[in-house]
């Protein structure tokens, strides 16, 4: 450790004397966090490459796939990862992942032995917001059968009174998690090994749509590390004056090509219609989260898929979703739990990456919304759109992985 310090601190020195801003992290974290410790070992493969024909992508390519992902800083600081059973109910799993504030965790096989293998002791990945879309799914299903028009806008409060029975329903408090595994959202058990490099699991986490990858110790059988995309972009963050940062993070997003969603392809809710809209179209949409905007098209709220848990767990007297508006959801949700992950963060396009993930990072979110001067929305920018951003998949790098060796589940993703 002792010795990095020294190579960071004259590179330091260098930068000053070249005139260089050497930046502090934007968090004020301690400058040696392990982090921080990643980007410097980025650093020194940067300057060790004698390729100038290199491009800048190819350069950080070439570093991160030299760094093991045991290099990657535990995010659970040595507490044990919380494992959801297969045999957990519904209702169960809403509880574990609620009181541990995640939004996902592995699903342990309660079926196989003790000395089982990692690949035959976990059946998947399930999401918070999986749970909440397969619940939609149902719901929508129930009114269909009694109403028989499951698109017509009449059909909106048979929706409602469907969902709204779900938190005391034999649905919910006895459907085990093993029943909905292969549905909405749900995630294969695609682990990581210590040895696989970091290009790997950037690459899974971007170009393949991983929002977690967990990392296995492949002689115990066990869950060494969990790495997520929100991981990543603080990763990010920790590394704010280093060269390889600055050069890449300095660029404009039109320069990188972002945001990628289009406003043209925002899907939004007004303010004044009901909160539950914004789920059920989440789900018809296959977006993950949506901005409320008020009456002239502004953004004043976000509401993820994740926030259904709201619904589920309100009081009876908050449990009216026939009349509760997107707006009012908000309010409850803020009042009843002091989150305030439901404030919209948005950026402009003159802004640069670096600034972005600065944001992202301090607001601990998953997207952010692109305004223009007057404020209207001008697109979206995820986590994953910023991975994908910092390397790019080699020819023929998974081979034939992703082609049948390893299929996903149709509704694997939303």
């Amino acid at each position: 450790m002792q010795a990095r310090r020294d190579v960071r601190t004259t590179k330091e020195e260098q930068w000053r004397e070249e005139g260089a801003a050497v930046e502090e992290s934007p968090l004020g974290s301690a400058r040696w966090s392990p982090e921080a410790e990643i980007g410097m070992r980025v650093e020194d493969i940067w300057d060790s490459l004698d390729q100038p024909q290199l491009s800048h992508r190819d350069r950080l390519n070439s570093c991160f796939d030299a760094i093991p992902v045991a290099s990657f800083p535990h995010t659970f600081d040595g507490a044990q990862v919380v494992e959801i059973p297969s045999d957990a109910t519904l209702a169960e799993a809403v509880d574990i992942l609620s009181r541990h504030r995640i939004i996902s965790a592995p699903v342990r096989n309660v079926e196989a032995p003790d000395d089982a293998s990692w690949i035959d002791r976990y059946i998947g990945v399930v999401e918070f917001a999986g749970i909440a879309v397969w619940l939609l799914h149902q719901s929508e299903a129930a009114a269909a059968r009694a109403d028989n028009l499951p698109d017509h806008p009449s059909a909106e409060g048979a929706v409602a009174e469907a969902f709204g029975a779900l938190p005391s329903s034999d649905l919910f408090n006895k459907t085990k998690v093993k029943d909905i595994s292969g549905s909405f959202r749900w995630a294969p058990f695609l682990a990581l090994q210590s040895s696989d490099t970091f290009l790997t699991m950037l690459l899974l986490l971007s170009k393949y749509r991983m929002k977690s990858l967990p990392v296995v110790d492949i002689g115990e059988g066990t869950i060494s590390n969990v790495i997520t995309q929100a991981a990543v972009v603080h990763m990010l963050a920790e590394c704010a004056g280093l060269h390889w940062f600055e050069d890449w993070g300095a660029k404009s997003l039109a320069e990188l090509g972002l945001p990628m969603t289009r406003p043209s392809r925002l899907v939004k809710v007004r303010h004044d219609e009901p909160a539950l809209k914004a789920f059920r179209l989440m789900r018809k949409r296959g977006v993950g989260g949506i901005p409320v905007i008020d009456h002239a098209g502004k953004p004043i709220g976000s509401i993820m898929i994740k926030d259904v848990k709201h619904l589920l767990a309100a009081s009876d007297a908050n449990r009216d979703y026939r009349t509760l508006t997107a707006q009012e959801f908000i309010a409850n949700a803020r009042q009843s739990s002091g989150e305030r992950q439901m404030n919209i963060v948005t950026c402009k396009r003159e802004e640069s990456i670096k600034d972005i993930i600065f944001k992202l990072d301090a607001e601990k979110r998953q997207r952010i919304y692109v305004v223009e001067e007057q404020g209207n929305l001008d697109g979206l920018i995820t986590l994953r759109d910023i991975i994908a951003k910092l390397v790019y998949e080699p020819p023929g790098y998974f081979g034939d992985f992703f082609n049948g060796v390893f299929p996903l589940p149709q509704n694997s993703r939303v």
